[in-house]
């Protein structure tokens, strides 16, 4: 492991400190008035995987965990879990637990990325968004675009989001893997 200065984190590094494990999810370099800089750290934890923020003081000292990402694409899933294939065409199994409850997400030839310290699975991240068709909403009604009313809709793998109005059912929309909420029309 190696030591850095907080001031040269990146979002993305795994790093340790006051003995617990993470990933750097946002950062933000703050001045005030008085006194030195200081950096605003939120950090997902691998043990709780709750997030949280961290303050450091710009002379900090934090450790690096190496960690490596394999890209795998989503296969199918059963009984037995989540199966994604590697460039290799090895299937590996994930279970529930290990998505986080971001199985409404999974849709066929999905790309994750999988998060692996010191050889230990710890996360999976799906792209920023995703690209799905809208199966159930209300029909929508010509002009309903010049307000910023929503409506529900279901997506192909049983997400319900909220949509405008002019969405209607065969549409393809993309979605916010971060917050599962609607960004736009395809």
């Amino acid at each position: 492991m190696a030591a850095i200065v907080a001031t040269n984190l990146k979002r993305g590094q795994c790093i340790t400190y006051k003995g617990e494990t993470g990933q750097v999810l946002g950062l933000e370099h703050r001045t005030p008035g008085k006194g030195n800089a200081l950096i605003m750290a939120t950090i997902r934890s691998f043990q709780t995987g709750k997030t949280k923020d961290i303050r450091f003081a710009s002379s900090d000292k934090v450790e690096i965990v190496t960690s490596d990402k394999v890209k795998l694409e989503y296969s199918y899933s059963d009984q037995g879990g989540y199966h994604f294939m590697d460039e290799s065409y090895d299937t590996i199994t994930l279970q529930p637990e290990t998505l986080s409850g971001n199985e409404d997400l999974l849709i066929d030839g999905i790309q994750v990325e999988i998060l692996y310290v010191d050889g230990k699975l710890v996360g999976v991240e799906f792209p920023a968004h995703i690209e799905m068709e809208i199966t159930e909403s209300a029909p929508g009604v010509k002009g309903d675009t010049a307000t910023a009313a929503t409506k529900e809709a279901v997506l192909e793998t049983g997400l319900r989001v909220q949509v405008p109005l002019f969405i209607n059912p065969g549409d393809r929309v993309k979605i916010s893997s971060e917050d599962k909420k609607y960004v736009g029309r395809v």
